[in-house]
């Protein structure tokens, strides 16, 4: 069973006990968040639209971090013109712990 969940204009696949890093969420490590449902597949098929409007996934918060350090470098040929700019974008790490219908 899987599950098709949606939090910052991003869509993720998800299963049970699934590790996963999703946009920044405003909450604390330990606890509990749920997400919107967009599909769920399990052995009867799949479900989507009205079908899933009372699904829920819900997830415990284990980490609030940053990814890994990007370069952005930008300069205009023949121009002395250059910008060095680093990034890192924050990110919420939640373990998958429930799926229901």
């Amino acid at each position: 069973m899987y599950a098709i969940i949606e939090n910052g204009n991003k869509q993720y696949k998800v299963s049970e006990g699934d590790v996963v890093r999703v946009e920044k969420l405003n909450a604390n490590v330990g606890d509990s968040v749920e997400f919107s449902v967009v599909m769920v597949a399990d052995d009867n098929g799949i479900k989507c639209g009205a079908d899933v409007q009372n699904a829920k996934v819900s997830g415990k918060v284990e980490a609030q971090d940053k990814f890994k350090k990007i370069v952005v470098f930008k300069y205009k040929a023949k121009k002395n013109e250059r910008k060095k700019q680093g990034h890192r974008q924050p990110f919420t790490q939640v373990k998958i712990e429930k799926i229901s219908l």
